[in-house]
């Protein structure tokens, strides 16, 4: 994994996890690399729930696409508000 590589998962990242929480109804505060580790992990999250629905011809761990990357962050969020902010 180059440099490179970790460039582009943490803007990926963050351009998902400023969509989720554009989505997520409600202020959420927290920092721009909170989001973007949020957006990182809603990535692995979807792939992981995709995975359970729809299995890879090959067998292994694919990353979401876009839409299971927001819900992920989607539910990383509610996870952060809920158990974290309390």
């Amino acid at each position: 994994m180059g440099i490179m590589h970790i460039i582009w998962t943490i803007i990926v990242g963050l351009i998902v996890g400023i969509l989720a929480r554009w989505f997520y109804p409600g202020p959420i505060p927290m920092a721009w690399w909170l989001t973007a580790l949020i957006g990182i992990g809603g990535s692995i999250i979807g792939g992981l729930i995709s995975s359970l629905i729809w299995k890879s011809p090959d067998g292994r761990f694919h990353p979401a696409g876009w839409i299971m990357s927001i819900l992920g962050a989607m539910i990383l969020i509610w996870l952060y508000l809920n158990l974290v902010m309390k």
